[in-house]
């Protein structure tokens, strides 16, 4: 039986830290000043997301996602023996893309040194804080079907040049940081049922889609750049949220996708070595280690230290907690995800 292997991982999160209370004091440019920008404290963001730092790129406008991405990558192909060459297929998540177009996944590629006239498969997932999932969705799929044999699997995100620093915006500002994660995933033959990827379902209901977004670009605008007196209104260059709603979908997709993964596999939390889910907000994943009857001990973060990176949430969890040296190779993991979309999914994995 052909399935698909977890061969290896990396994350990147850049040098830069950013306290809670040193967010308050940042502007635009997230330059700290000596005035208070925001009425954002750390007792605030806290208590609302159980954030206490995110990690953000330089201000130099000389980092892009892809830069991110590319360390990232080189961890996962160092942990998995590959060479960028024996890629044929890159996914990547990202919803803070280099340029509109073309894919991030191709400027992955040239920083890989691999693109040429025969090079691999790019791929950009834009399904925001689900992308990962997604994506791998997708490459467990090439590979069991035999179209490729070497998947760069990578979630990737700049948050931290797109964010409103005033008061107004504080509800997302808080939440979002800037970070990386990759797996290198691969064939293997093997008579295991609970070997490689055992499970993938993702899904979408369309009904949330303006409940949490970020215009800037407006296909329908006639040109379609914003002139100069529309880029002073907010809802159109900074992301919106309706956070009440997504807080309460996010949980009921969540449970209903964690508890639905189980059942399909006939399996229990018993079976299960650890539960990661997207780290979005640390009281989301509170409630739904309490409404799915998830043992607590099981169930990993890494908001606290690194705040919401979306699509890197998953790799960057797990390869944070196996640095610490709690996730070890040939563990079992449970993934669930919640983004905007609204998009949803779960994953049962086993880790190496």
């Amino acid at each position: 039986m052909l399935r698909a292997k977890i061969l290896g991982l990396g994350s990147y999160v850049p040098d830069r830290v950013v306290t809670n209370e040193e967010l308050a004091f940042l502007d635009e440019k997230h330059v700290r000043q000596p005035e208070r920008q925001s009425e954002t404290t750390d007792a605030w963001v806290r208590k609302r997301t159980g954030i206490e730092e995110r990690r953000y790129v330089a201000n130099d406008g000389e980092t892009a996602t892809s830069d991110l991405a590319l360390h990232a990558a080189r961890r996962a192909l160092d942990d998995a023996g590959v060479t960028a060459e024996e890629i044929d297929c890159i996914i990547l998540g990202t919803l803070s893309p280099d340029i509109h177009f073309p894919g991030t996944a191709i400027f992955l590629q040239r920083k890989l040194g691999i693109a040429r006239e025969d090079g691999c498969a790019c791929y950009d997932i834009r399904q925001q804080c689900s992308a990962f999932l997604y994506g791998m969705q997708m490459a467990d799929a090439f590979i069991r079907s035999g179209i490729h044999k070497r998947v760069l699997l990578v979630g990737a995100e700049l948050h931290s040049h797109s964010l409103d620093y005033t008061s107004r915006g504080r509800d997302v500002t808080a939440l979002f940081g800037d970070g990386a994660g990759a797996m290198v995933l691969g064939p293997e033959e093997t008579d295991d049922p609970r070997a490689g990827v055992l499970y993938t379902k993702v899904g979408a209901d369309g009904t949330g889609a303006w409940d949490l977004h970020l215009k800037v670009f407006d296909v329908r605008k006639m040109p379609h750049f914003l002139r100069d007196e529309e880029t002073h209104d907010p809802k159109n260059v900074y992301p919106q949220m309706d956070g009440k709603r997504v807080f309460l979908n996010a949980v009921r997709a969540m449970c209903m996708t964690t508890k639905a993964a189980l059942e399909q596999l006939g399996l229990t939390w018993a079976d299960v070595d650890w539960f990661v889910p997207h780290q979005a907000n640390l009281r989301i994943n509170e409630a739904v280690v309490q409404y799915a009857e998830i043992p607590p001990e099981k169930a990993l973060n890494s908001i606290q230290v690194y705040g919401n990176t979306t699509a890197a949430t998953l790799p960057l969890t797990i390869d944070h907690h196996r640095k610490k040296g709690t996730v070890k190779r040939g563990d079992l993991i449970l993934s669930s995800v919640f983004g905007a979309g609204f998009t949803y999914g779960a994953a049962v994995y086993r880790f190496g």
